[in-house]
């Protein structure tokens, strides 16, 4: 039979009483034939034939024909949510579930149910799609661990190159003199001021080669980290090589952004110094300290605006102005969820750097300082044991923690630009994957 006028929408059920023995499609089927709701005139359709039931249902509880059933086989199931037609967009070839019943490529199975959408392809540390928080952490400790002969090499380097300067620096230039000079009440305003010239010209020196190690650091791990998203090795030397043409350039941004910030916060102290030095000094040091506290605001949201230049420069082998504007695009919307994720990223370098950092501390003020008591008395004796005792903590601190601020800035710039331009096509290509994407176009048709 052909003229079977299609399936009843779901909900309907034969009545009581209901006759079962004329003939048609349902009965070819072995089933009843569907009762008539109540509410039904019993018109005689204007169908073509005797085979019609004599009443049918309204026309709007009828559903689209989906074709006859041939005799002695079940006809499809009713029309839904998935089921019949076109599937839904996304669902296809290279879409969710696999070759099945009831359509084309990219249905669900028939007894397996609906299969979810199919893993990103993973040739490295993370998966080539948008990552969550847990996905980014795990991706900078998984380049720890799948490369750390290099990145603990480079950071390793690095921090006792800078640490021993700065021991050097902080036994020559400031040492024991200075701190007795400025703890002793007795000192004369020329002692003073000579030990506070000391203690300043140290402290820059110490803060411009903590910069220059954090910057070099910066520079070669953000290769390393790029190589490990793609799953491809690197060595040391190769780090070096593809990072030093734009080392220079990453210290000039560093500088820059540093001055930037600085410049916020002093322009918001400025009205303060001016009523310090003219009118009311307690008054000016109170405005002084009001006006750091609200410039404090600007300067953090420029610091997060900027935050993704480092690596838009050393990757896309920017100049400072362009990779600066590079950040602010990839960050423009979501700046709540970089910063979040930088301050959880600091947060956890900052508790790793502390849990090693303070014994060593405590050590070096029993051994190498007088003792406590001089310490708590503020003559404490910065030797030379004090100083090795706590630069071997500061050394094992930074070899930890410069990897992973690092990695982090890294992979959310990465998943910045999977979010916005698409990166996952260009890095699956580069990472060898094989028709990754290929797919997408006919998921549509």
């Amino acid at each position: 039979m052909t003229d079977t006028p299609g399936w009843a929408s779901p909900g309907s059920a034969p009545s009581d009483g209901q006759e079962t023995g004329a003939s048609g499609p349902a009965d070819a089927a072995g089933r009843p034939d569907a009762a008539p709701p109540a509410d039904q005139s019993g018109e005689q359709p204007q169908g073509p034939g005797v085979k019609w039931s004599k009443e049918q249902p309204p026309p709007g509880q009828w559903s689209a024909p989906t074709g006859a059933a041939a005799p002695g086989q079940a006809p499809p199931p009713p029309a839904g949510p998935g089921w019949g037609g076109q599937p839904p967009a996304g669902y296809g070839p290279g879409g969710y579930g696999t070759p099945g019943y009831g359509g084309p490529a990219g249905y669900g199975a028939w007894g397996t149910g609906w299969g979810g959408p199919p893993p990103a392809a993973k040739p490295g540390v993370i998966p080539l799609r948008p990552l969550g928080v847990g996905e980014i952490l795990d991706g900078t400790v998984s380049t720890m661990r799948a490369h750390w002969r290099t990145v603990l090499g480079i950071t390793l380097v690095v921090a006792v190159f800078s640490q021993v300067i700065v021991i050097l620096l902080q036994r020559l230039v400031l040492d024991s003199t200075s701190n007795q000079v400025l703890s002793d009440r007795n000192a004369t305003p020329g002692e003073v001021g000579r030990a506070m010239r000391d203690a300043m010209l140290g402290s820059g020196a110490v803060l411009i080669l903590s910069l220059v190690a954090t910057v070099i650091a910066t520079a070669l791990l953000t290769t390393v980290t790029s190589r490990a998203v793609l799953g491809k090795p690197v060595t040391t030397a190769e780090a070096w090589r593809d990072a030093r043409p734009q080392v220079l350039k990453l210290f000039g941004l560093v500088i820059l952004l540093l001055l930037i910030c600085l410049g916020v916060i002093v322009v918001g102290a400025l009205p303060g110094i001016l009523v310090a030095t003219t009118t009311s000094p307690l008054g000016g040091i109170a405005l002084a300290f009001l006006g750091v506290l609200v410039a404090c605001v600007p300067a953090l949201w420029l610091a997060v605006r900027f935050s993704l230049a480092s690596p838009a420069l050393m990757l896309e082998k920017q100049g400072i102005a362009k990779s600066m504007s590079r950040s602010a695009k990839l960050i423009r919307g979501s700046w709540w969820r970089v910063f979040g994720i930088q301050l959880l990223a600091g947060l956890i370098a900052g508790l790793v750097s502390a849990v090693i950092a303070i014994p060593f501390f405590a050590l070096a003020m029993v051994f190498g300082a007088g003792g406590m008591s001089a310490f708590l008395s503020g003559t404490p004796n910065v030797g030379w044991a004090y100083l090795i005792i706590t630069g071997i903590g500061a050394v094992l601190s930074s070899t930890i923690t410069f990897p992973i601020t690092a990695g982090v800035t890294v992979l959310l710039y990465i998943d910045q630009r999977i979010r916005r331009e698409a990166l996952d096509l260009d890095l699956a290509r580069a990472a060898g994957v094989q028709g990754y994407g290929s797919d997408a176009p006919a998921s549509g048709s």
